[in-house]
């Protein structure tokens, strides 16, 4: 139970949205399509610290600087899995997005994981890497038309991974029959951010085909990961060195148990969807802002041109990443405007305060809201502009400290941020150096959400640049 008190020890609210209906909560001011972005507009009247109150749920939403770096102190707080990833457990289970932090495979997985992110892994995989990107390149070369920018995103990215990581392919980026199985894990993430779970029977009732197509494509996912495991496991004479021949054959040093194949499953699926989606999302909207600001386009351009001069398909080296400092630098900052989700859930591992006047019992939990504290006016008067120069090294200086947080926060961040950040980096290279973009000037910026946050509707024609 949460509790405030004022200065005098006098018993205080939580600021709420207006309109408030006893039962209903805050639905007259909710947006049930973008939660987030109602959130974090109302968070400029509200914040640092309010409450939204559905159907009698109430959630503790934090957006201030000062309060974020608070609650992600590893000291008095946790990550608190929370109720949106709770709805992605029957896909995942317990992987290591989903698990519960007491769950002992969570530590387990963590473990046995680590060395799949290593400097030297992730050389090991920047081959796959740039070989799709090259595909994808190849694929915009001979497209005339509009792209659907999200979508080929997100087959690039789950190509990725799933070459990289397991040593497996869905298909060529080519090939128009090869996204099912994307599709479907798209739509398990637009199923797991429904909210109308906390509503007995609605979904059975009034969404019974969402609610079919939700076990149709469950089914499939479990399927089609087991046969992925199945056929390396029955090879005998297997000789990759993969993410997933890692979880097969390591055990954990401290305990000596190695992965179940359940398990197993379920960290792929994690792999699969967190580490795909999001990487999709990101490389979407840094196109979309490059497209439409040509300036800081060719600012990118001048320094990839510098390292590769002519027109063909640059050979990018795992070590040339690093160094493309304004490229860096865009990634950073369409990151702070739309991490990869809009936002992480912490709770407390003690009674404790918040902003000097909220207390909090052991296991109360808050929404860290990084859409509204991404923007908060700490960021400077522009906070709300795109403006990569944000990361400049003397800029960095003055940001507010432990609040960039676009892949969350402390031991359960996101163990694979290293690898989104390479393969973003790349696939954002070669089409800059590769191509002009198109903007259709009729589209404006519209963001969905599901878990993540995707520039829905974005459209680009590329054009082979001439030099």
């Amino acid at each position: 139970m949460i509790e405030t008190t004022t200065a005098t020890g006098l018993s205080a609210k939580l600021p709420h949205p207006r309109y408030r209906l006893p039962l209903l909560g805050d639905i007259l001011t909710t947006d049930f399509a973008k939660p987030c972005q109602r959130l974090a507009e109302q968070a400029r009247e509200l914040g640092p610290v309010f409450e939204q109150k559905l159907f009698g749920y109430p959630a503790i939403i934090v957006t201030g600087v000062e309060a974020v770096e608070e609650v992600n102190d590893e000291s008095r707080w946790e990550k608190h899995v929370g109720h949106a990833l709770t709805k992605l457990r029957p896909l995942a289970g317990d992987g290591l997005f989903t698990a519960y932090n007491s769950e002992p495979n969570w530590a387990k997985a963590h473990t046995i994981l680590a060395p799949a992110f290593t400097k030297s892994a992730m050389a090991n995989y920047h081959g796959a890497i740039t070989h799709t990107v090259r595909e994808l390149t190849d694929l915009w070369s001979t497209t005339p038309e509009w792209i659907d920018v999200p979508a080929t995103t997100n087959k690039l990215t789950f190509e990725i991974i799933a070459r990289a990581g397991f040593s497996h392919s869905f298909g060529s980026l080519a090939d128009s029959n090869s996204g099912s199985f994307v599709e479907a894990m798209v739509r398990e993430l637009a199923y797991a951010n429904r909210r109308t779970d906390v509503l007995p029977l609605f979904d059975k009732v009034f969404r019974r085909d969402d609610h079919d197509r939700h076990k149709a494509d469950l089914t499939h996912a479990h399927a089609v990961v087991d046969d992925i495991i199945e056929a390396r496991t029955s090879d005998p004479h297997r000789e990759y060195r993969d993410i997933l021949d890692l979880m097969l054959d390591s055990v954990d040093p401290e305990t000596g148990e190695r992965l179940d194949t359940v398990n197993i499953r379920n960290q792929i699926l994690t792999f699969l969807i967190a580490g795909s989606e999001t990487s999709a999302n990101t490389i979407a909207f840094a196109l979309h802002y490059l497209s439409t600001r040509p300036d800081i386009a060719a600012t990118v351009r001048a320094e990839l041109d510098e390292r590769w001069p002519t027109a063909e398909f640059p050979d990018i080296a795992y070590d040339d990443v690093a160094k493309f400092r304004s490229l860096r630098r865009v990634i950073d900052e369409t990151l702070r405007l739309w991490p990869t989700g809009p936002g992480y859930f912490r709770r407390a591992k003690q009674d404790t305060t918040l902003s000097g006047r909220y207390r909090f019992a052991k296991k109360d939990w808050v929404l860290v809201l990084l859409l509204a504290a991404h923007r908060d006016p700490a960021w400077g008067p522009d906070a709300d502009q795109f403006n990569p120069d944000r990361f400049l090294p003397d800029n960095i200086r003055g940001l507010p400290p432990r609040v960039y947080k676009p892949f969350g926060t402390g031991p359960r961040a996101c163990i694979g941020r290293q690898f989104a950040h390479h393969e973003i980096a790349v696939t954002l290279a070669a089409v800059l150096h590769q191509f002009d973009l198109e903007s259709d000037p009729s589209y404006d910026l519209d963001v969905r959400e599901t878990l993540t946050l995707k520039p829905a509707g974005l459209r680009l024609r590329t054009h082979k640049r001439r030099r």
